[in-house]
């Protein structure tokens, strides 16, 4: 159809998927936890007709459009879980589950999928091949949901995979398009300093554990600065330091936390042994012991090509050359990446963040928001794609 007769079916549909994501805002939940959110989606999904509706784990939700002739099969992707946050927006629609926010935009994506499988439900005459719509759990703790439906089989048979994040720090209108590295591998780390506790006024008596890991977190740096190519992109964070209980005491313990983000594979193998080493070698040189763990995280999101080239020709048709912002890689994870070890993929960001309404506030703060007018523009995004690759001649 023409880009003028899609945005008119978006239109006519935008109220209400704006009312899922309020909906869905106001009953967040935590990862792995998903089953009311996860029955709505079905529930809603059920209402449409024309879809198979399966539950591929116990928290996530798939929904199959097969046309009427053979040709592309297509997944959309959308994740559904909320973050341990204290929401502190005072809209009409705020968390009713305490503790628990929609504080990065899942609600939103889950209500643009719905958006999208909606308008495309009635159209199996016209479709050839299949589109799959994936409601994804837990895609905010590692290892995620991502990866448990891959195992379940919902990409057997699936020729490319697209999905998409509404992105405050990028301005209503505009959509983030990103060829190759677009978002990092972010993985996480535990170090133990032990010392020998005692007294502050005596330390000639103890084994400093805050002395020698101070020494740890300035030296880890060099893996950044002096092991690694300048024009590689790492990224090593320490998060957490704590120790100690009195002014006049040396604590004989220090936890250091962190994370890695990086998109050079070969990272994954390299960074954890110098890590180790920086930390073995400064604990033993100053008669301390130590104990270190190094966790895995997300891959990096690697954007396909040439799924890429035809997402921003969807993007160009429906939103406008105006619309495309070309940008540079991010270095927050996404386990998108899951789906993209199984079949090319193409990950977009959707600007979702508006100065004149004062939506300001970045991804995982308190009162952390979302221009509403952006659902509309997703959902006629991927319908648009659907149309340009599965459209009957």
């Amino acid at each position: 159809m023409a880009a003028e007769q899609l945005r008119r079916l978006v239109d006519e549909i935008q109220m209400e998927v704006i009312e899922w994501r309020r909906y869905l805002h106001r009953y967040p939940e935590l990862s792995y936890q998903e089953e009311k959110t996860a029955q709505f989606v079905c529930d809603t999904l059920t209402s449409f007709g024309g879809l198979e509706l399966s539950r591929p784990t116990q928290t996530s939700v798939m929904a199959r459009l097969r046309g009427a002739r053979p040709g592309p099969v297509i997944a959309i992707r959308a994740d559904m879980d909320a973050l341990p946050i204290a929401e502190e927006n005072t809209f009409d629609f705020v968390s009713q589950n305490p503790g628990v926010m929609h504080a990065c935009g899942h609600d939103g994506h889950t209500a643009m999928l719905l958006g999208t499988a909606k308008i495309l439900s009635g159209s199996k005459s016209w479709l050839n091949g299949e589109v799959r719509f994936l409601f994804q759990h837990a895609e905010e703790s590692p290892p995620g949901g991502a990866e448990e439906m891959v195992r379940a089989g919902v990409l057997d048979g699936v020729d490319m995979i697209v999905g998409a994040h509404l992105w405050s720090p990028l301005e209503y209108g505009k959509i983030g398009i990103l060829y190759g590295p677009a978002m990092a591998a972010g993985d996480s780390f535990t170090i133990r300093i032990h010392g020998k506790g005692g007294h502050a006024a005596m330390p000639h008596l103890s084994v400093d554990s805050i002395a020698v890991a101070a020494q740890v977190v300035s030296n880890l740096q060099q893996i950044v600065s002096r092991n690694t190519d300048p024009l590689e992109t790492l990224v090593l964070s320490i998060t957490k330091f704590q120790a100690g209980t009195a002014f006049h005491v040396i604590p004989g313990t220090v936890e250091i936390l962190g994370t890695v983000r990086y998109f050079q594979p070969e990272f994954r193998e390299q960074v954890p042994p110098l890590m180790e080493r920086i930390v073995k070698g400064i604990a033993e040189a100053h008669g301390a012991s130590y104990e270190f763990r190094y966790d895995f995280g997300y891959r990096a999101v690697i954007n396909d090509e040439e799924v890429t080239r035809q997402a921003e020709a969807a993007v160009r048709e429906y939103c406008g050359e105006n619309a495309i912002e070309r940008m540079a890689p991010v270095m927050a994870a996404e386990d998108f990446s899951s789906f993209q070890q199984k079949t090319p993929g193409c990950f977009l960001l959707i600007g979702a963040g508006n100065k004149e309404k004062g939506i300001t506030f970045p991804h995982h703060h308190p009162r952390f928001t979302i221009d509403e007018d952006a659902l509309a523009v997703g959902v006629g995004i991927f319908a648009r794609l659907v149309e340009r690759l599965c459209l009957a001649s």
